[in-house]
């Protein structure tokens, strides 16, 4: 069995817990918290049969087999650098983290130093593996488009662009590089951050945000190019009911990486 422990318990961490239940092969034994939210943590692990610890940090000496943070930016800061150098493999859903300068090197020289590995989850989108191959093949542009419902866009930049409350149209609301992106818009914009890290980079990755208040669906458009020919993907994934900023795919995208994990065999 592979024992888990989890940073963040929100909307992506529950979904999770809730579809590990009837896997046999992973345990997740504890869940990462800051003290002051571990009562409603625990409020919403209440119907699961088999609750994990709640915890504020992993007790000195405890090594899970693997750390999955689910939990923001600053979870990788606080909890992911430390693990790694202590050699204990993490898998991360906030790539949009990844924006900060310097970031990417300081993660790969804790990894390094611990002798283990850090993983890039997908998460709401897919293709990564063809844009991986594309950079290899001679990828010269990639731009994404997001839109997404206008009330998932509340508590961001785009309030100032546009009253989301009462729009009647779609709106641009952000174009530009992804590493801007990724910093104005850190719930949102994991995706970008993916695709630059596979693809071009976050400066030379192109980005457009969009408010749609006729949508029901946080759509993902991918549009590459290159020397090695085209592609173009479009993914229309159901917003999480907890959280409509992010998409039901990501829950099942950190299930798929711990059950690949946790399994000989995985496709």
């Amino acid at each position: 069995m592979l024992h888990i422990a989890m940073i963040g318990c929100g909307a992506i961490g529950v979904g999770v817990l809730e579809l590990l239940e009837s896997d046999p092969h992973l345990c997740v034994d504890a869940v990462i918290v800051p003290e002051a939210s571990q009562p409603l943590v625990r409020q919403r692990l209440g119907g699961l049969r088999n609750p994990p610890q709640v915890l504020s940090e992993l007790p000195a000496g405890v090594r899970p087999d693997l750390l999955v943070e689910c939990a923001g930016h600053r979870a990788i800061e606080e909890h992911v650098l430390p693990a790694l150098t202590q050699g204990i493999p993490c898998l991360v859903v906030s790539v949009g983290a990844l924006s900060e300068p310097g970031l990417v090197e300081r993660l790969e020289a804790a990894a390094e130093f611990g002798g283990t590995r850090i993983e890039l989850l997908p998460g709401a989108i897919g293709g990564i593996d063809a844009l991986s191959a594309a950079k290899v093949g001679g990828l010269e542009s990639v731009r994404y488009t997001g839109r997404k419902p206008a009330r998932a866009w509340l508590g961001t930049p785009g309030e100032q662009v546009c009253d989301l409350e009462h729009l009647e149209e779609a709106r641009v609301i952000f174009e530009g590089s992804a590493r801007e992106a990724a910093r104005l818009y850190p719930k949102n914009a994991n995706v970008a951050a993916t695709l630059s890290l596979a693809g071009l980079g976050l400066d030379r990755t192109q980005v457009r945000l969009i408010a749609d208040p006729e949508s029901c669906e946080n759509v993902h458009q991918v549009e590459a190019s290159g020397a090695f020919g085209g592609f173009e993907l479009t993914l229309r994934g159901k917003p999480l009911a907890a959280n409509p900023k992010t998409s039901a795919l990501t829950v099942f995208s950190v299930v798929r990486a711990l059950g690949n994990h946790a399994h000989v065999i995985s496709i």
